[in-house]
């Protein structure tokens, strides 16, 4: 009798959806930088922005976790996962918990940094760090998916990537304060690929995406109110003001789609494949926002350049995943006959 793989092999069709919901993802993740750098500007502090914008995504989450049995179901399976010994099938550790902590990191340097370096350049620095940070976390192993090999496409596109940033922000060579504010995007990138791992554990050990998304809101905005705190006692009180427009409050509702798709297909594609997905529609979705909008600094020739890059950097590993679907399946997965047993 054949034993069942615990990493399906995924088809063509299969692979589809998830990129596609992907794509849709980081288009999202672009529009949630907008909207919490222009709330930083109206209340005066990237992290108060940041706050709000997870607090509210947790506020919404906790609601709906009042009506889900489900939900709740998960939530009890992840307690009883995190008591469960180190290394044993099913169990958590603490730490595989705390990729809430990244994603407000995240949130914060949208506050931060979109003000200076514009939606586009920073959503080009932000997926270096995550293209990087997801084929390092794929090869450990960190996913539910387990480990998944450096391949020569896969390597190519972090590489260029990385080449990507360095074109998009060399108009700001002369500015050095927009070359230090890069590095926030960069690091908030790499946090998201481990993430994006950490929350499938959580995913797997919960059986339910609510649940799972809940405690990385959860995590965040502790750690976000954590960061609130300290900035407040070197900097003061912010003395910004609450906007009227409700748009500007949106951000959380926008995290809560963006951490659910991560959560509920990266067992699926792996943690590089679903960023560079990710990606396409970040960098598609920050050009056509600091294109469109009317208070926006327009994007520089080397930041079309760049964001071409990285559309090059997501196509190469892509295509040559779809290409690789079909022949994955591992002898787990054949019959005695394909087998020639």
């Amino acid at each position: 009798m054949s034993r069942p793989s615990a990493r399906p092999s995924p088809t063509g069709i299969s692979l589809t959806v998830p990129v596609a919901l992907a794509v849709l993802a980081g288009a999202g993740l672009a529009t949630q930088s907008r909207v919490n750098g222009t709330l930083a500007d109206h209340v005066g502090s990237g992290y108060l922005a940041a706050v709000i914008s997870f607090g509210s995504g947790l506020l919404w989450l906790s609601i709906a976790l009042l009506f889900s049995r489900r939900g709740r179901a998960g939530l009890r399976r992840i307690a009883r996962a995190l008591r469960e010994p180190a290394g044993q099938d099913g169990g958590l550790r603490l730490w595989q918990c705390l990729g809430g902590a990244a994603g407000g990191f995240f949130v914060a340097s949208q506050g931060l940094a979109v003000g200076t370096l514009g939606v586009a350049v920073f959503i080009v620095a932000f997926v270096t760090g995550q293209s990087v940070g997801s084929i390092v976390v794929d090869r450990i192993g960190l996913g539910p998916g387990g480990v998944r090999l450096v391949t020569l496409p896969r390597a190519v596109g972090p590489l260029l990537t990385v080449v990507a940033v360095a074109t998009a922000v060399s108009g700001d060579v002369g500015s050095p304060s927009a070359l230090a504010l890069t590095v926030l995007p960069l690091l908030a990138g790499a946090g998201s690929a481990w993430q994006q791992a950490v929350n499938g554990r959580v995913r797997a050990a919960a059986e339910d995406v609510l649940a799972a998304t809940f405690v990385n809101f959860l995590v965040g905005t502790a750690a976000l109110v954590l960061a609130l705190g300290v900035s407040m006692l070197f900097d003061g009180v912010p003395h910004g003001a609450l906007p009227a427009n409700p748009l500007l409050y949106t951000g959380g509702a926008i995290g809560i789609g963006f951490i659910a798709v991560g959560v509920a297909v990266v067992h699926r594609v792996g943690v590089l494949l679903l960023s560079l997905s990710m990606i396409a529609g970040q960098v598609v979705g920050a050009l056509v926002l600091d294109a469109a909008l009317p208070d926006a600094a327009p994007p520089s020739t080397l930041t079309y350049v760049g964001a071409a890059l990285t559309l090059l950097a997501v196509a190469i590993p892509l295509t040559a995943e779809r290409r690789a679907t079909p022949s994955r399946r591992t002898p787990e997965h054949r019959d005695d006959g394909e087998r020639g047993t």
